[in-house]
C-alpha cells in the first residue's frame, strides 16, 4: 500500500508541483484546497484524492483530516501574500489575512494530522515558508511578519516532538515565478511581471517539489530542519542581479 502525503495549496503554484512529484515518488497524494474543480482534475491524472478544504475553517480541516485517515507525510504549502506596502501605510485587514493563512492555517492542519502523522510511526511535517522568514524587506513587513512566525512555530514544534516518530522540515524559497503568487499579491499583472524582470532564471514551483521529495524521501531518521533555496541571479532578498 502506497503511503499517504496530504498537500494543502494543492490546486496551483507549488502545492500542484509538489502533488505531482510526491505521486511519482509513490506516494498517495490528497489535494487540499480551496478550488475544487482544479484538486480535482489533479487527483484525477495523479490517481490521488481530491478534498476541498479552506485551511482558515476549524470545520473544513476536521473535514480533512477525518477523510485522510492514515498519513505519513503533511505539507503545509498554503499561505500567500497580500500587498505591498510600508509598515506606515499598511492595511490591518491585510496583516491579518496572511496571518490567518500562513501562521494559524498551518497551525490548524498540523493539529489535526498530527496524530495520525504519530501513529504512522514515521511521520514528516514540511513547512513551506519562504525566505521572508529569515531577513526583512521594505514594503513586506506583513509578509515578513508572517512567515517569521510560521518558523516560529516551526521550530517550536521540532522541539516539543523531540522523541515522538514525527519529523519537521522547513523550506524556504526565495524568487520563485509561478502563475499566481506575485498576481495575488499585487493585483495587477504588469506590476507581477516586474518582479521577475531582467532575472534569466527565477526559481519555479518544480524546484520546491524537488526540495519537499527529497527532504521526506531520506531515511527517516535523518531530518532536514532547513533548507534555504534561492535562484543564481538572487543573493537575498533585497540584492538580485537583473539583465535589463
Amino acid at each position: 500500500m502506497r503511503p499517504t502525503a496530504v498537500v494543502t495549496g494543492a490546486s496551483s503554484g507549488i502545492g500542484a508541483a509538489t502533488a505531482r512529484r510526491l505521486a511519482a515518488e509513490g506516494f498517495h497524494v490528497v489535494l487540499a484546497a480551496r478550488r475544487a474543480d482544479r484538486i480535482k482534475a489533479l487527483a484525477d491524472e495523479l490517481g490521488g484524492t481530491a478534498v476541498p478544504c479552506d485551511i482558515t475553517s476549524d470545520a473544513e480541516v476536521a473535514a480533512l483530516a477525518s477523510a485522510v485517515g492514515e498519513v505519513e507525510v503533511l505539507v503545509n504549502n498554503a499561505g500567500g501574500a497580500f500587498g505591498a506596502d510600508t509598515v506606515e501605510a499598511g492595511k490591518i485587514k491585510d496583516w491579518s489575512w496572511m496571518y490567518e493563512v500562513n501562521v494559524l492555517g498551518s497551525l490548524r492542519v498540523t493539529q489535526a494530522l498530527l496524530p495520525a502523522l504519530e501513529a504512522s510511526g514515521r511521520g514528516s511535517i514540511v513547512m513551506i515558508s519562504s525566505t521572508a522568514a529569515l531577513a526583512a524587506y521594505e514594503g513586506g513587513g506583513g509578509y515578513v511578519a508572517a512567515k517569521h512566525a510560521q518558523t516560529a512555530l516551526t521550530e517550536t514544534l521540532r522541539l516539543e516532538l523531540c522523541g515522538r516518530p514525527v519529523r519537521v522540515i522547513e523550506i524556504d524559497p526565495g524568487m520563485v515565478r509561478t502563475e499566481e503568487f506575485a498576481l495575488n499579491r499585487l493585483g495587477d499583472q504588469d506590476k507581477a511581471a516586474k518582479v521577475y524582470a531582467g532575472v534569466a532564471e527565477p526559481l519555479v514551483a518544480d524546484d520546491v517539489a524537488d526540495a519537499v521529495a527529497w527532504t521526506v524521501t531520506r531515511p527517516h531518521y535523518v531530518n532536514i530542519d532547513r533548507i534555504v533555496l534561492r535562484p543564481l541571479a538572487q543573493a537575498a532578498n533585497h540584492k538580485v542581479h537583473r539583465v535589463l
